[in-house]
């Protein structure tokens, strides 16, 4: 064989590697998984929006709803306070910044903040119309929440209306089997093309911190969770992570509670057995407010951010991360790239450069998926809690594991 003649094959293994990467990768994989996800937003605001008034205008005591309402907060500010703690624990303990050598120029340019008037301004709508075609979360419960209390304070014409969203609830309802019927398709897509896409050069200089919060992520889920459960709800724990395997799945393959909300929603109720009146309220909820997955990352960034530029951070600039991102998730809830909008948030609260953000955003993509899975797997917790306090959990499905 001739030099020229091996060059020719070398070119062709060339051009057949680009072709199989475009036709399969940015083709077949980027399209069948851009679908998937599309399939899933597709059915967030009309199941949140139908199922939530459904939810209120059933409960037949109306003081029902504040409870459910303050329980769910308090449990969601509760666990988000556990994981930011114990994830400054560990930091502290394990030292991820120590002896890393940060690039000498970097930079992150921060997205500012609401203030704590623009939020509470902003979650009351002025056009229900634009906020659900928007998908603004907050908005969409608080309206919803409203219709369903108008609706029982109508007599036999909100009788109509109610039968009406029953109704229309159970057709959405059949659309998420649907869509889950198809969901191991998806995921393959999904999963087939991160797997193309990735870059894990980013692992090489700040594995450290990756395999620290990825630690702290599963502690949380297999510690804090079940505690909770058990303690507060008498539940066998085993079972609620048996049940969720498949919204496991879903949730780490599209790396939004947003996204994975209609599947969260059909697990709380037909396998875990959360009553309509509860799921349609604590989960959209936790879905907008529950980030203790974020929490984590952000008490792991802190110090890792802290340790890289040699700052010693004291009790009282600890305990101020605790507070401000606990209560940041709420402040922000709804805000795109709330992830780091918060972690930023923390940074200036405590005086350290928000430049450091710019060490660890090249691989918050990979670590962004398993903070998807404690994060649904922190509202089903919530929902099981709140549902068994209210008599609204149905034990003998949630016992039963053959669903």
């Amino acid at each position: 064989m001739s030099y020229d003649d091996s060059g020719d094959l070398i070119l062709t293994a060339l051009g057949i590697s680009f072709s199989f990467k475009g036709f399969f990768v940015e083709g077949i994989f980027e399209l069948g998984g851009t679908i998937f996800i599309n399939s899933l937003r597709m059915l967030v605001v009309p199941l949140v929006f139908v199922s939530l008034v459904c939810g209120v205008s059933g409960l037949s005591d109306p003081s029902k709803m504040g409870r459910l309402g303050g329980k769910s907060v308090l449990l969601y500010i509760l666990t988000t306070g556990i994981a930011i703690t114990i994830a400054l624990i560990a930091a502290l303990i394990i030292k991820p910044g120590v002896g890393f050598q940060r690039p000498e120029e970097i930079s992150y340019v921060v997205n500012e903040a609401p203030g704590l008037v623009e939020v509470v301004i902003n979650m009351f709508t002025s056009n229900p119309i634009a906020s659900l075609a928007e998908g603004n979360m907050l908005q969409i419960i608080i309206f919803s929440i409203v219709f369903g209390i108008a609706i029982t304070k109508a007599g036999d014409s909100g009788k109509k209306i109610q039968n009406a969203f029953e109704a229309a609830n159970e057709v959405i309802m059949q659309i998420v089997n649907i869509v889950m019927n198809l969901a191991p398709y998806g995921v393959f897509f999904l999963m087939a093309r991160l797997g193309a896409t990735i870059d894990l050069g980013d692992l090489t200089y700040i594995g450290k911190y990756f395999f620290l919060v990825l630690a702290v992520l599963v502690l949380h889920a297999v510690v804090t969770f079940p505690i909770l459960l058990a303690t507060l709800a008498r539940l066998n724990p085993f079972i609620l992570f048996y049940k969720m395997r498949e919204l496991a799945v879903f949730a780490f393959s599209s790396s939004s509670s947003a996204a994975t909300l209609p599947i969260t929603m059909a697990t709380a109720r037909s396998k875990l057995g959360v009553k309509k009146s509860v799921a349609s309220f604590t989960i959209p909820l936790g879905a907008t407010i529950n980030m203790d997955g974020t929490a984590i990352m952000q008490g792991v960034a802190t110090v890792f951010i802290a340790q890289a530029y040699g700052i010693d951070l004291t009790t009282s600039q600890l305990l101020m991360v605790v507070l401000t991102a606990t209560l940041a998730s709420i402040g922000t809830a709804g805000v795109p790239g709330v992830g780091l909008i918060m972690l930023a948030m923390v940074l200036q609260q405590v005086g350290l450069p928000v430049e450091g953000i710019a060490l660890i955003i090249g691989i918050d993509r990979l670590l962004d998926m398993t903070r998807t899975v404690v994060n649904v797997t922190g509202d089903c917790t919530v929902a099981c809690i709140v549902a068994k306090s209210e008599n609204e959990l149905d034990e003998s499905v949630y016992n039963d594991r053959s669903l």
